[in-house]
């Protein structure tokens, strides 16, 4: 029954690998996504680089938010 459980255990710790290792792939592909988004927004409002604190960037961020938040809602209807 020992070889048994030390099996089980095995695959339960490639199993939790496998999910870490999605877990982080899931992340990472989150991160290019809000990097594109960035990015896209920046490039379509011609937004200078030299003037983005982290200020601006909160506030424009607040700003793009309620926006979306707003359109959702009319579309929703």
């Amino acid at each position: 029954m020992i070889g048994g459980v030390v099996m089980s255990q095995s695959n339960l710790e490639k199993q939790e690998a496998k999910l870490k290792a999605l877990n982080q792939k899931i992340k990472d592909e989150k991160n290019k996504i809000e990097q594109r988004l960035g990015k896209q927004i920046i490039s379509q409002a011609n937004l200078d680089y030299a003037n983005l604190s982290n200020d601006n960037i909160k506030s424009l961020s607040k700003k793009v938010a309620e926006f979306l938040k707003v359109n959702q809602a009319h579309n929703q209807l």
